[in-house]
Protein backbone atom coordinates (compact mmCIF):
# COMPACT_ATOMS: atom_id res chain seq x y z
CA UNK A 1 0.00 0.00 0.00
CA UNK A 2 2.83 2.41 0.84
CA UNK A 3 4.44 1.74 -2.54
CA UNK A 4 1.14 2.51 -4.28
CA UNK A 5 0.60 5.72 -2.33
CA UNK A 6 4.20 6.76 -3.06
CA UNK A 7 3.31 7.05 -6.76
CA UNK A 8 2.29 10.65 -7.56
CA UNK A 9 -1.48 11.00 -7.58
CA UNK A 10 -1.62 12.34 -11.14
CA UNK A 11 0.39 9.33 -12.35
CA UNK A 12 -1.98 6.95 -10.57
CA UNK A 13 -4.98 8.57 -12.26
CA UNK A 14 -3.32 8.43 -15.68
CA UNK A 15 -2.47 4.75 -15.22
CA UNK A 16 -6.02 3.97 -14.13
CA UNK A 17 -7.40 5.81 -17.16
CA UNK A 18 -5.16 3.80 -19.50
CA UNK A 19 -5.92 0.49 -17.78
CA UNK A 20 -9.67 1.23 -17.67
CA UNK A 21 -9.77 2.15 -21.36
CA UNK A 22 -7.84 -0.99 -22.30
CA UNK A 23 -10.10 -3.25 -20.23
CA UNK A 24 -13.21 -1.58 -21.65
CA UNK A 25 -11.94 -2.33 -25.15
CA UNK A 26 -11.53 -6.00 -24.25
CA UNK A 27 -15.00 -6.06 -22.66
CA UNK A 28 -16.56 -4.61 -25.84
CA UNK A 29 -14.93 -7.26 -28.00
CA UNK A 30 -16.11 -9.94 -25.57
CA UNK A 31 -19.66 -8.58 -25.71
CA UNK A 32 -19.72 -8.61 -29.52
CA UNK A 33 -18.53 -12.22 -29.57
CA UNK A 34 -21.16 -13.24 -27.02
CA UNK A 35 -23.95 -11.70 -29.09
CA UNK A 36 -22.63 -13.33 -32.25
CA UNK A 37 -22.35 -16.67 -30.47
CA UNK A 38 -25.91 -16.46 -29.14
CA UNK A 39 -27.18 -15.91 -32.67
CA UNK A 40 -25.00 -18.62 -34.13
CA UNK A 41 -23.18 -16.15 -36.33
CA UNK A 42 -19.56 -15.53 -37.21
CA UNK A 43 -18.08 -12.09 -36.94
CA UNK A 44 -19.83 -9.02 -35.61
CA UNK A 45 -23.39 -9.62 -34.47
CA UNK A 46 -26.16 -7.61 -36.22
CA UNK A 47 -27.16 -5.98 -32.92
CA UNK A 48 -23.72 -4.40 -32.79
CA UNK A 49 -23.24 -4.12 -36.55
CA UNK A 50 -22.33 -0.62 -37.74
CA UNK A 51 -20.05 0.92 -40.33
CA UNK A 52 -16.37 0.39 -39.61
CA UNK A 53 -15.68 4.09 -39.04
CA UNK A 54 -18.73 4.48 -36.76
CA UNK A 55 -17.71 1.38 -34.82
CA UNK A 56 -14.20 2.75 -34.26
CA UNK A 57 -15.55 6.10 -33.05
CA UNK A 58 -18.06 4.45 -30.73
CA UNK A 59 -15.47 2.05 -29.38
CA UNK A 60 -13.02 4.86 -28.67
CA UNK A 61 -15.77 6.88 -26.99
CA UNK A 62 -16.79 3.99 -24.73
CA UNK A 63 -13.17 3.14 -23.92
CA UNK A 64 -12.42 6.75 -22.99
CA UNK A 65 -15.62 7.06 -20.95
CA UNK A 66 -14.87 3.94 -18.93
CA UNK A 67 -11.24 5.00 -18.42
CA UNK A 68 -12.39 8.40 -17.14
CA UNK A 69 -15.04 6.76 -14.96
CA UNK A 70 -12.57 4.43 -13.25
CA UNK A 71 -10.03 7.23 -12.74
CA UNK A 72 -12.70 9.55 -11.36
CA UNK A 73 -14.08 6.81 -9.09
CA UNK A 74 -10.60 6.28 -7.65
CA UNK A 75 -10.19 10.00 -6.95
CA UNK A 76 -13.70 10.20 -5.49
CA UNK A 77 -13.31 7.23 -3.16
CA UNK A 78 -9.68 7.42 -2.02
CA UNK A 79 -8.91 11.14 -2.16
CA UNK A 80 -12.24 12.85 -1.58
CA UNK A 81 -13.54 9.99 0.62
CA UNK A 82 -16.78 10.19 -1.34
CA UNK A 83 -18.13 6.88 -0.02
CA UNK A 84 -17.97 8.28 3.51
CA UNK A 85 -19.72 11.55 2.72
CA UNK A 86 -22.54 12.07 5.25
CA UNK A 87 -21.28 9.07 7.27
CA UNK A 88 -18.03 10.23 8.85
CA UNK A 89 -17.19 13.45 10.72
CA UNK A 90 -15.81 16.27 8.57
CA UNK A 91 -12.37 15.93 10.19
CA UNK A 92 -12.19 12.15 9.79
CA UNK A 93 -8.69 11.09 8.70
CA UNK A 94 -8.39 7.49 7.47
CA UNK A 95 -5.47 5.54 8.85
CA UNK A 96 -3.39 2.96 6.91
CA UNK A 97 -5.96 0.19 7.51
CA UNK A 98 -8.76 2.49 6.38
CA UNK A 99 -6.84 3.43 3.23
CA UNK A 100 -6.38 -0.24 2.45
CA UNK A 101 -10.13 -0.84 2.91
CA UNK A 102 -10.99 2.05 0.59
CA UNK A 103 -8.62 0.74 -2.09
CA UNK A 104 -10.07 -2.76 -1.80
CA UNK A 105 -13.59 -1.36 -2.12
CA UNK A 106 -12.52 0.57 -5.21
CA UNK A 107 -10.96 -2.52 -6.83
CA UNK A 108 -14.10 -4.56 -6.17
CA UNK A 109 -16.36 -1.89 -7.62
CA UNK A 110 -14.12 -1.46 -10.68
CA UNK A 111 -14.49 -5.19 -11.41
CA UNK A 112 -18.25 -4.90 -11.00
CA UNK A 113 -18.40 -1.91 -13.36
CA UNK A 114 -16.60 -3.83 -16.11
CA UNK A 115 -18.91 -6.82 -15.65
CA UNK A 116 -21.96 -4.55 -15.77
CA UNK A 117 -20.59 -2.93 -18.94
CA UNK A 118 -20.43 -6.33 -20.63
CA UNK A 119 -23.94 -7.24 -19.47
CA UNK A 120 -25.38 -3.90 -20.63
CA UNK A 121 -23.79 -4.09 -24.08
CA UNK A 122 -25.16 -7.57 -24.72
CA UNK A 123 -28.58 -6.71 -23.28
CA UNK A 124 -28.91 -3.63 -25.47
CA UNK A 125 -27.91 -5.56 -28.57
CA UNK A 126 -29.81 -8.80 -27.98
CA UNK A 127 -32.25 -8.22 -25.07
CA UNK A 128 -30.59 -10.97 -23.06
CA UNK A 129 -27.85 -11.29 -20.46
CA UNK A 130 -25.81 -14.49 -20.86
CA UNK A 131 -24.69 -16.69 -18.00
CA UNK A 132 -21.17 -16.40 -19.45
CA UNK A 133 -21.06 -12.96 -17.80
CA UNK A 134 -23.12 -13.32 -14.64
CA UNK A 135 -21.99 -16.77 -13.46
CA UNK A 136 -18.23 -16.04 -13.35
CA UNK A 137 -19.07 -12.50 -12.20
CA UNK A 138 -21.02 -13.82 -9.22
CA UNK A 139 -18.29 -16.27 -8.32
CA UNK A 140 -15.77 -13.41 -8.44
CA UNK A 141 -18.01 -11.34 -6.16
CA UNK A 142 -18.23 -14.18 -3.64
CA UNK A 143 -14.48 -14.80 -3.75
CA UNK A 144 -13.60 -11.12 -3.30
CA UNK A 145 -15.99 -10.75 -0.35
CA UNK A 146 -14.57 -13.87 1.31
CA UNK A 147 -10.90 -13.06 0.76
CA UNK A 148 -11.17 -9.31 1.31
CA UNK A 149 -14.22 -8.52 3.47
CA UNK A 150 -13.15 -4.88 3.65
CA UNK A 151 -13.96 -4.64 -0.08
CA UNK A 152 -17.67 -4.52 0.79
CA UNK A 153 -19.33 -1.13 0.98
CA UNK A 154 -17.93 0.89 3.89
CA UNK A 155 -19.80 2.13 6.91
CA UNK A 156 -18.50 4.16 9.83
CA UNK A 157 -18.55 2.65 13.31
CA UNK A 158 -17.54 4.39 16.51
CA UNK A 159 -16.53 1.81 19.12
CA UNK A 160 -15.56 3.67 22.26
CA UNK A 161 -16.56 6.94 20.61
CA UNK A 162 -13.70 6.86 18.08
CA UNK A 163 -14.99 6.77 14.46
CA UNK A 164 -13.43 4.17 12.17
CA UNK A 165 -14.20 2.29 8.99
CA UNK A 166 -16.11 -0.97 9.02
CA UNK A 167 -17.77 -2.89 6.20
CA UNK A 168 -21.43 -3.49 5.47
CA UNK A 169 -22.65 -6.87 6.72
CA UNK A 170 -25.94 -8.64 6.25
CA UNK A 171 -26.92 -7.50 9.77
CA UNK A 172 -26.13 -3.80 9.21
CA UNK A 173 -27.04 -1.31 10.61
CA UNK A 174 -27.34 -3.67 13.59
CA UNK A 175 -24.26 -5.24 15.15
CA UNK A 176 -23.07 -8.61 13.88
CA UNK A 177 -24.84 -11.11 16.17
CA UNK A 178 -22.91 -14.04 17.67
CA UNK A 179 -25.55 -16.39 16.26
CA UNK A 180 -24.25 -15.67 12.72
CA UNK A 181 -20.64 -16.50 13.57
CA UNK A 182 -18.89 -19.51 12.07
CA UNK A 183 -18.20 -22.86 13.65
CA UNK A 184 -19.85 -24.32 15.72
CA UNK A 185 -23.07 -22.45 14.71
CA UNK A 186 -24.76 -24.60 12.08
CA UNK A 187 -27.73 -22.34 11.30
CA UNK A 188 -25.69 -19.71 9.37
CA UNK A 189 -23.92 -22.52 7.50
CA UNK A 190 -27.31 -23.87 6.43
CA UNK A 191 -28.32 -20.38 5.27
CA UNK A 192 -25.09 -19.97 3.29
CA UNK A 193 -25.36 -23.35 1.59
CA UNK A 194 -29.05 -22.76 0.90
CA UNK A 195 -28.35 -19.43 -0.80
CA UNK A 196 -25.56 -20.87 -2.94
CA UNK A 197 -27.35 -24.07 -3.94
CA UNK A 198 -30.54 -22.17 -4.74
CA UNK A 199 -28.52 -20.02 -7.15
CA UNK A 200 -26.97 -23.14 -8.71
CA UNK A 201 -30.36 -24.84 -9.17
CA UNK A 202 -31.88 -21.67 -10.64
CA UNK A 203 -29.21 -21.68 -13.36
CA UNK A 204 -29.94 -25.23 -14.45
CA UNK A 205 -31.94 -25.71 -17.68
CA UNK A 206 -35.34 -26.83 -16.39
CA UNK A 207 -37.70 -27.53 -19.32
CA UNK A 208 -41.10 -28.49 -17.91
CA UNK A 209 -43.61 -30.34 -20.09
CA UNK A 210 -46.62 -30.66 -17.82
CA UNK A 211 -49.20 -31.75 -20.39
CA UNK A 212 -48.45 -35.43 -19.82
CA UNK A 213 -48.56 -35.24 -16.05
CA UNK A 214 -46.15 -34.29 -13.29
CA UNK A 215 -44.29 -37.59 -13.13
CA UNK A 216 -43.68 -37.67 -16.88
CA UNK A 217 -42.60 -34.02 -16.89
CA UNK A 218 -40.17 -34.64 -14.01
CA UNK A 219 -38.69 -37.67 -15.77
CA UNK A 220 -38.19 -35.71 -19.00
CA UNK A 221 -36.59 -32.83 -17.12
CA UNK A 222 -34.13 -35.15 -15.31
CA UNK A 223 -33.24 -36.86 -18.59
CA UNK A 224 -32.54 -33.47 -20.16
CA UNK A 225 -30.38 -32.44 -17.22
CA UNK A 226 -28.28 -35.60 -17.50
CA UNK A 227 -27.55 -34.85 -21.16
CA UNK A 228 -26.91 -31.12 -20.71
CA UNK A 229 -23.21 -30.15 -20.47
CA UNK A 230 -24.10 -26.98 -18.56
CA UNK A 231 -25.82 -29.09 -15.88
CA UNK A 232 -22.59 -31.02 -15.28
CA UNK A 233 -20.71 -27.74 -15.03
CA UNK A 234 -23.16 -26.37 -12.46
CA UNK A 235 -22.90 -29.63 -10.49
CA UNK A 236 -19.12 -29.15 -10.31
CA UNK A 237 -19.57 -25.52 -9.24
CA UNK A 238 -22.12 -26.53 -6.59
CA UNK A 239 -19.86 -29.26 -5.20
CA UNK A 240 -16.66 -27.21 -5.09
CA UNK A 241 -18.43 -24.08 -3.91
CA UNK A 242 -20.17 -25.91 -1.06
CA UNK A 243 -16.85 -27.34 0.10
CA UNK A 244 -15.28 -23.86 0.11
CA UNK A 245 -18.23 -22.43 2.03
CA UNK A 246 -17.83 -25.12 4.70
CA UNK A 247 -14.07 -24.40 4.92
CA UNK A 248 -14.62 -20.65 5.36
CA UNK A 249 -17.33 -21.35 7.96
CA UNK A 250 -14.80 -23.46 9.89
CA UNK A 251 -12.29 -20.60 9.83
CA UNK A 252 -14.90 -18.02 10.89
CA UNK A 253 -14.04 -14.40 11.66
CA UNK A 254 -14.27 -11.62 9.09
CA UNK A 255 -13.75 -14.04 6.20
CA UNK A 256 -16.95 -15.86 7.12
CA UNK A 257 -18.76 -12.58 7.75
CA UNK A 258 -17.81 -11.32 4.27
CA UNK A 259 -18.78 -14.55 2.51
CA UNK A 260 -22.11 -14.92 4.31
CA UNK A 261 -22.94 -11.28 3.58
CA UNK A 262 -22.15 -11.80 -0.11
CA UNK A 263 -24.20 -15.02 -0.31
CA UNK A 264 -27.25 -13.43 1.29
CA UNK A 265 -26.81 -10.44 -1.04
CA UNK A 266 -26.77 -12.82 -4.01
CA UNK A 267 -29.88 -14.72 -2.94
CA UNK A 268 -31.97 -11.79 -1.69
CA UNK A 269 -31.25 -9.51 -4.66
CA UNK A 270 -31.86 -12.25 -7.22
CA UNK A 271 -34.99 -13.52 -5.46
CA UNK A 272 -36.52 -10.05 -5.38
CA UNK A 273 -36.22 -9.64 -9.16
CA UNK A 274 -37.36 -13.24 -9.66
CA UNK A 275 -40.52 -12.51 -7.66
CA UNK A 276 -41.16 -9.39 -9.71
CA UNK A 277 -40.59 -11.40 -12.89
CA UNK A 278 -43.24 -13.93 -11.85
CA UNK A 279 -45.73 -11.30 -10.68
CA UNK A 280 -45.12 -9.10 -13.73
CA UNK A 281 -45.64 -12.00 -16.12
CA UNK A 282 -48.93 -12.81 -14.40
CA UNK A 283 -50.10 -9.19 -14.46
CA UNK A 284 -49.13 -8.46 -18.08
CA UNK A 285 -49.95 -11.86 -19.56
CA UNK A 286 -46.45 -12.17 -21.04
CA UNK A 287 -42.85 -12.33 -19.83
CA UNK A 288 -42.24 -9.01 -18.07
CA UNK A 289 -38.53 -9.46 -17.29
CA UNK A 290 -35.92 -11.86 -18.57
CA UNK A 291 -34.16 -14.35 -16.33
CA UNK A 292 -30.90 -12.61 -17.23
CA UNK A 293 -32.07 -9.67 -15.11
CA UNK A 294 -32.40 -12.08 -12.17
CA UNK A 295 -28.85 -13.40 -12.55
CA UNK A 296 -27.52 -9.86 -13.13
CA UNK A 297 -29.12 -8.64 -9.91
CA UNK A 298 -27.75 -11.67 -8.05
CA UNK A 299 -24.26 -10.77 -9.31
CA UNK A 300 -24.64 -7.16 -8.18
CA UNK A 301 -25.90 -8.34 -4.78
CA UNK A 302 -22.85 -10.57 -4.33
CA UNK A 303 -20.61 -7.49 -4.65
CA UNK A 304 -22.70 -4.93 -2.77
CA UNK A 305 -24.92 -6.82 -0.31
CA UNK A 306 -28.67 -7.30 0.05
CA UNK A 307 -29.35 -3.81 1.44
CA UNK A 308 -27.75 -2.19 -1.59
CA UNK A 309 -29.56 -4.65 -3.85
CA UNK A 310 -32.91 -3.61 -2.44
CA UNK A 311 -32.10 0.09 -2.89
CA UNK A 312 -30.91 -0.51 -6.47
CA UNK A 313 -34.13 -2.35 -7.24
CA UNK A 314 -36.14 0.74 -6.28
CA UNK A 315 -33.82 3.19 -8.05
CA UNK A 316 -33.75 1.40 -11.43
CA UNK A 317 -37.43 1.85 -12.41
CA UNK A 318 -37.13 5.65 -12.43
CA UNK A 319 -34.82 5.56 -15.44
CA UNK A 320 -36.59 2.55 -16.93
CA UNK A 321 -40.08 4.05 -16.65
CA UNK A 322 -39.20 7.35 -18.31
CA UNK A 323 -37.34 5.62 -21.14
CA UNK A 324 -40.03 2.98 -21.55
CA UNK A 325 -42.90 5.47 -21.81
CA UNK A 326 -41.00 7.60 -24.33
CA UNK A 327 -40.09 4.54 -26.38
CA UNK A 328 -43.69 3.31 -26.41
CA UNK A 329 -45.18 6.65 -27.46
CA UNK A 330 -42.63 7.35 -30.17
CA UNK A 331 -42.01 3.84 -31.50
CA UNK A 332 -44.92 1.79 -30.09
CA UNK A 333 -42.27 -0.59 -28.76
CA UNK A 334 -42.69 -1.69 -25.14
CA UNK A 335 -39.79 -4.14 -25.06
CA UNK A 336 -36.78 -2.46 -23.47
CA UNK A 337 -33.70 -4.04 -21.91
CA UNK A 338 -33.91 -3.58 -18.15
CA UNK A 339 -30.39 -4.73 -17.33
CA UNK A 340 -28.70 -1.39 -18.17
CA UNK A 341 -31.05 0.41 -15.77
CA UNK A 342 -30.10 -1.96 -12.96
CA UNK A 343 -26.44 -1.25 -13.75
CA UNK A 344 -26.97 2.53 -13.82
CA UNK A 345 -28.80 2.34 -10.49
CA UNK A 346 -25.90 0.34 -9.02
CA UNK A 347 -23.45 2.96 -10.27
CA UNK A 348 -25.58 5.78 -8.83
CA UNK A 349 -25.68 4.00 -5.47
CA UNK A 350 -21.89 3.62 -5.38
CA UNK A 351 -21.29 7.31 -6.06
CA UNK A 352 -23.92 8.38 -3.53
CA UNK A 353 -23.42 5.63 -0.97
CA UNK A 354 -22.77 7.96 1.97
CA UNK A 355 -25.99 10.01 1.88
CA UNK A 356 -28.07 7.04 0.72
CA UNK A 357 -26.95 4.84 3.63
CA UNK A 358 -27.26 7.70 6.11
CA UNK A 359 -30.91 7.99 5.05
CA UNK A 360 -31.68 4.29 4.60
CA UNK A 361 -29.85 2.76 7.58
CA UNK A 362 -32.68 3.41 10.09
CA UNK A 363 -35.12 1.70 7.71
CA UNK A 364 -33.08 -1.52 7.83
CA UNK A 365 -32.85 -1.51 11.63
CA UNK A 366 -36.15 -3.28 12.49
CA UNK A 367 -35.63 -6.83 11.24
CA UNK A 368 -39.34 -7.48 10.67
CA UNK A 369 -39.94 -4.32 8.63
CA UNK A 370 -37.87 -5.17 5.55
CA UNK A 371 -39.67 -8.38 4.44
CA UNK A 372 -43.05 -6.75 5.05
CA UNK A 373 -42.11 -3.80 2.85
CA UNK A 374 -40.70 -6.09 0.14
CA UNK A 375 -43.89 -8.18 -0.04
CA UNK A 376 -46.05 -5.05 -0.06
CA UNK A 377 -44.00 -3.56 -2.90
CA UNK A 378 -44.27 -6.70 -5.02
CA UNK A 379 -48.05 -6.70 -4.55
CA UNK A 380 -48.24 -3.00 -5.42
CA UNK A 381 -46.12 -3.63 -8.50
CA UNK A 382 -48.54 -6.31 -9.66
CA UNK A 383 -51.43 -3.87 -9.33
CA UNK A 384 -49.48 -1.15 -11.13
CA UNK A 385 -48.57 -3.46 -14.03
CA UNK A 386 -52.17 -4.64 -14.34
CA UNK A 387 -53.29 -0.99 -14.46
CA UNK A 388 -50.62 -0.22 -17.08
CA UNK A 389 -51.86 -3.16 -19.18
CA UNK A 390 -55.43 -1.81 -19.03
CA UNK A 391 -54.33 1.73 -19.93
CA UNK A 392 -52.22 0.48 -22.81
CA UNK A 393 -55.21 -1.46 -24.11
CA UNK A 394 -57.41 1.64 -24.00
CA UNK A 395 -54.77 3.69 -25.78
CA UNK A 396 -54.44 1.03 -28.46
CA UNK A 397 -58.20 1.03 -28.98
CA UNK A 398 -58.27 4.81 -29.19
Amino acid sequence: MNLLLAIPHAVRLALLFAIGAGLAHLVERWARRLVAGQRGEIGVAPGLEVAASTLRVRTLAVDAAVGLLLAFLYWWETERLGLLRALAPANFAPGPADQLALHLAYASQAILILLMLAASLVDIADQTIPDAITVPGTLIGLAVAALFPASLLPIVAAPGGVPGLDFLTLASPNDWPPALAGRPNTAPLAVALGCFLLWCVALLPRPWRGRRGWLRAAALMMARLRREPSARGMLAIATLGSAIIVAVWAVGGDLWCGLLTSLVGLAASGALVWAVRIVGTWALGREAMGFGDVTLMAMIGSFLGWQAGLIIFFLAPFAGLVTGIAQWFFYRDNVIPYGPFLCLAALALVFNWGPIWAWAAPLFGPVWLVPVVMVACVVMLAALLALWKAVRGLLAIG
